[in-house]
């Protein structure tokens, strides 16, 4: 790894979160491995000729105290590359709270190893319809812009449910830290430098950098950029800073111009696995059993049982009975908000991950026995744990969605043989169109 020529690291802090960083960037012209795991010399060696490399998590879904044990030798791994920016990658819709998703507390922790008096933080990706203004967060669904605390599907996230939209607010429950803002106002001022520097000079904690629209990113990444220390700078937020940086990085003359990305085709049968609860899965879902995909309703408490291995096998023989029938699969924990068992699921602590890892067993099976060449994990916590279990060391973009950004078709990269290349689409809960399997089946970009 070139360390002089790297513009960016990151740590995500769910799969299809990290996955959205990366089609971020390799779409833009910066090539960007994402890995499971801190690689070992020869892992990374493969990938020397990245300019940003990325360390998906799953600190979205963990408690303050996994975060204190687990981010900081990740970002001392991070740090000791030497990149330009080392970014904390969240949500980009910020569901976190003081319990579980802790933003305050990785913010901390970066502050601290790298030595930083404050921490800025930018949150709105227009590209993802997420804008902020004066500090309050807002994000579209269904063609409609709410406010967070009153979005339909976030104000009532079954974990981390928004029921604040000022962010500064929102922060002071997760972190002592105080919050500055570099409102659109200020970033859009004949002297916004001057103010820039000023403001920065009096922080102590974070500075929180609107984006409400192109122009205003544009303007945010032009002053993070300008504003950086030498020696790595750590910054927290969305696939917003990537997106920021983009414009800043192409005027500077860092990176190339963008490669196109050639369209795989349409494959006989893919298999689908989610534990999401979202509304939007569900009508993905829907959408793709009218359209040649087999449903297979799972019952999360029977997997999560004294009968659970038992479960597991059932899954993956209704699951192969179908793909050898020549269909497509999608195994699914839940059909929408109002199949959620979250409440019972909950009782017993660490029951979502140990979901997570099962519905990733039984896509590895399938994948297996079946010797699929491309597969999808939806639901972004799902996504984190289930991959985990397909043995799979890095991913790369094989091929962004630029109509539904967040959600790529990737490349697989490992020793293990039956997933070293498959081709896998990471989905979070809010992410795509309609379509989005049919879409991922067909191997098509709309």
């Amino acid at each position: 790894m070139n360390a002089s020529n790297l513009l960016l690291s990151y740590y995500g802090d769910d799969l299809t979160g990290s996955t959205d960083v990366m089609e971020a960037l390799s779409s833009n012209g910066v090539d960007t491995v994402l890995f499971m795991n801190v690689p070992d010399a020869a892992l990374l060696d493969r990938f020397r000729h990245c300019r940003a490399v990325g360390l998906a998590g799953t600190s979205r879904s963990e408690t303050p105290e996994w975060m204190e044990e687990n981010l900081t030798p990740a970002f001392r791994w991070l740090k000791s590359l030497n990149a330009a920016i080392c970014h904390y990658k969240v949500c980009s819709t910020f569901d976190s709270s003081p319990a579980i998703g802790n933003i305050g507390k990785a913010v901390e922790i970066g502050r601290r190893l790298f030595g930083q008096t404050y921490v800025p933080l930018l949150v709105g990706a227009p590209q993802l319809k997420r804008y902020t203004a004066f500090g309050h967060l807002f994000a579209a669904y269904q063609g409609d812009i709410y406010r967070i605390d009153r979005h339909p599907v976030m104000s009532r996230h079954p974990v981390t449910p928004m029921a604040e939209a000022d962010l500064r607010l929102h922060l002071e429950a997760q972190t002592p830290l105080p919050m500055l803002l570099a409102h659109l106002s200020m970033l859009s001022a004949d002297d916004a430098d001057r103010q820039l520097d000023a403001l920065c000079a009096a922080a102590s904690g974070m500075v929180l950098f609107d984006v409400d629209s192109l122009e205003s990113q544009i303007r945010a990444g032009h002053q993070l950029w300008r504003l950086r220390r030498e020696g790595g700078w750590f910054i927290a937020g969305s696939s917003g800073v990537e997106y920021a940086f983009l414009t800043a990085w192409a005027t500077a003359g860092l990176t190339a111009a963008r490669k196109p990305f050639p369209l795989p085709g349409k494959v006989d049968r893919i298999a689908v696995v989610s534990g999401s609860v979202s509304p939007t899965t569900e009508r993905q879902i829907r959408h793709a059993v009218a359209n040649g995909f087999h449903g297979i309703d799972l019952d999360p408490l029977r997997l999560l049982g004294e009968s659970g291995d038992k479960a597991v096998d059932d899954a993956v023989a209704s699951g192969l009975k179908r793909l050898k029938a020549g269909n497509s699969v999608i195994l699914n924990t839940a059909l929408g908000p109002k199949a959620d068992r979250g409440g019972d699921i909950d009782k017993v602590p660490g029951s979502r991950h140990r979901l997570g890892r099962m519905l990733g067993t039984i896509l590895r099976r399938l994948v297996e026995e079946q010797e699929l060449k491309r597969a999808v994990i939806a639901g972004g916590d799902t996504s984190s744990h289930a991959l985990r279990e397909l043995h799979v060391e890095a991913l790369t973009t094989l091929l962004p969605l630029p109509q539904t950004p967040g959600s790529p078709l990737c490349t697989a990269h490992g020793a293990y043989t039956p997933t070293n290349g498959l081709q896998i689409a990471l989905k979070g809960g809010q992410v795509g169109s309609d379509g989005y399997f049919t879409q991922i089946r067909d191997g098509r970009q709309e």
